[in-house]
């Protein structure tokens, strides 16, 4: 039986983690890294805040690496995966992390809008899961998609984004369906509202209406999605695969009404 003290241990084991520029990527990355495994951080327009993040990284003695992709395109996702294992050596790891929070009102919102929205947030977990499974090992390999509470509760503004995240949600238990006889479990993450900087000062009632609804009376930290990942990539989590673990301080457990 594994050790207690083994259980969230990575040493061996090669992660990517997607949108690792900042907040959350950054959080797990560093994570991962603290656990023990290599880390290659992906980013499309941050490549200074991803440098500061794989610093952090090193800092705990791993193997890192920054690179650079748009997730929408086919032929740099596979660019990207083929990258991650020639300097990692091996890939077992992945977390789908990056996309984009837009707020438009429906009937304001263009084919365009929609379209974007469902490249950043779904296409590229397609894309990044068909091409890192490709060259996972057939057992012991992970991924992780981060979803949204918002993929079981709309919020106003954002029929583009809570679709795609549910339907994220829905792509993470066929691919463990279809995944699962490889070796590989897939498991999704579902925040709440997490902190990012400046976020109090820009939109205060909504901050302050949050801790109202959440029983446990705070904003997420990237710490908490960090954490809810690490579990999920790790043998505590051997036996568990096309689930969502919501991270949200308890907000979808209220009563919608």
């Amino acid at each position: 039986m594994t050790r207690v003290s083994d259980l969230l241990r990575l040493e061996g084991r090669a992660a990517l983690v997607t949108g690792a520029g900042g907040g959350i990527g950054a959080s797990v990355a560093a994570r991962f890294a603290e656990a023990g495994a290599s880390v290659a951080l992906h980013h499309r327009s941050s490549a200074d805040a991803a440098e500061r993040a794989a610093g952090e990284c090193a800092a705990h003695g791993v193997r890192t690496t920054v690179a650079r992709a748009d997730l929408g395109r086919a032929d740099e996702v596979d660019a990207l995966v083929e990258h991650v294992v020639s300097r990692l050596g091996r890939l077992d790891i992945l977390v789908n992390n990056a996309g984009i929070y837009p707020v438009r009102e429906m009937l304001d919102m263009s084919p365009d809008d929609w379209d974007e929205t469902l490249r950043a947030n779904l296409d590229s977990v397609f894309l990044c899961t068909r091409a890192a499974a490709r060259v996972m090992p057939h057992e012991g390999g992970a991924i992780v998609n981060i979803t949204s509470i918002e993929g079981h509760r709309p919020g106003h503004g954002h029929s583009h984004y809570a679709s795609s995240k549910a339907a994220v949600r829905m792509h993470t238990a066929a691919a463990a369906q279809e995944l699962g006889p490889r070796g590989i479990r897939v498991n999704a993450v579902a925040p709440g509202l997490i902190r990012r900087e400046g976020i109090e000062e820009a939109w205060p009632d909504g901050v302050e209406r949050w801790r109202a609804a959440c029983p446990l009376g705070r904003l997420g930290e990237p710490r908490d999605v960090a954490d809810a990942c690490l579990f999920l990539v790790s043998d505590a989590a051997r036996w568990i695969t096309g689930v969502e673990l919501v991270v949200d301080g308890g907000v979808l457990a209220r009563p919608a009404f």
